[in-house]
């Protein structure tokens, strides 16, 4: 399966963020846990000859279209790609990237929790309401590890359903949905993505059917997160990257949607406060999309970059503070 063309949100703002302390001269290392189309990766390679990158995907089709990248662009002395899902990635890099660890640890690392356009654009992947294909949605097609969206759309319970459409798609219909779900799978199992939107469209007063948002948006990404167990590996993954970064390395996230970006930025805050390896952060406010990038990529609109930076001491709160007792 042919990979389609992914647009590397916040490129720019990424590779300035990430490569800001690297010194002149040295080679730095840097690491693209989330891949997908290479569009991050290889620009950290256009950006400096001397910037070596270790980069992940757990998507068979990423990895088959990233290796044909590397080989045709000649980089596989600067590049390594690993098929691993990147909560594996702090084991993996201490076993199989020694060279990074000579040079202190990375100096950048990356994660871009979005979908890749190549998994909303291929109807087979069941990622989308927009094509008819069958309810999987696993980012690793070809693993067994995960249940398939069909899986759980026809096998929870609708007490299960309707938690998942709730706290993980925000659904406010969430209740209605999960009822119809079960009642139509008594008749037939629920197997595609339009039998799937069509349940969903019915259950939305017709006054809210066609407006800016399409009613199955937050089902589908709900039932993403949870094929996919994102938002688990998402928070038992980031506190693990911070030790592998070198003094003044930096960890870039991007999320899209506020799940995503709420566990960020309280693991960011408490990675911040704790004494192990001290840490600065950077964003006080997240770094969001220009216009220009929302009008290229409107996919890109929702788009939030946090970023924090491996300090050697912890910072005074307020250096000028004096005690008067």
């Amino acid at each position: 399966m042919s990979y389609t063309r992914h647009y590397s949100v916040l490129k720019q703002e990424c590779i300035g963020n990430l490569t800001d302390n690297a010194v002149v001269g040295e080679v730095s290392y840097f690491a693209d846990l989330t891949f997908g189309g290479g569009g991050h990766s290889f620009e950290l390679l256009y950006t400096n000859p001397l910037f070596q990158v270790r980069s992940t995907d757990q998507d068979p089709d990423a990895l088959r279209n990233g290796e044909a990248r590397i080989a045709e662009e000649k980089m596989s002395s600067r590049i390594k790609l690993f098929n691993t899902n990147f909560v594996r990635f702090p084991g993996i890099a201490k076993e199989e990237c020694p060279e990074v660890f000579e040079a202190d640890g990375f100096q950048g690392i990356l994660l871009d929790l979005g979908v890749s356009s190549h998994h909303f654009d291929e109807a087979g992947r069941g990622f989308s309401f927009r094509f008819e294909g069958p309810l999987d949605m696993r980012m690793n097609h070809k693993s067994d590890a995960f249940l398939t969206a069909e899986e759980i759309v026809n096998t929870y319970s609708e007490e299960q359903l309707m938690k998942i459409f709730s706290e993980y798609g925000e659904e406010k219909f969430s209740k209605k949905i999960a009822v119809k779900i079960c009642e139509e799978r008594k008749i037939k199992p629920v197997t595609t993505t339009k039998e799937l939107e069509n349940i969903i469209f019915h259950c939305y007063p017709k006054e809210m059917r066609y407006g800016k948002t399409n009613p199955s948006t937050r089902v589908f990404q709900a039932l993403r997160l949870e094929v996919n167990r994102e938002l688990e590996v998402l928070t038992d993954t980031i506190t693990h990257l911070i030790p592998l970064l070198k003094i003044g390395g930096r960890l870039a996230i991007i999320s899209f949607h506020s799940l995503e970006d709420r566990i960020v930025k309280n693991l960011f805050k408490e990675a911040s406060q704790s004494q192990d390896f001290p840490v600065e952060i950077l964003t006080k406010k997240p770094i969001v999309p220009g216009e220009e990038e929302i009008f290229n990529n409107s996919r890109s609109r929702s788009a939030k970059l946090r970023v924090l930076e491996r300090i050697s001491v912890k910072k005074e709160k307020n250096k000028y503070k004096q005690d008067f007792r």
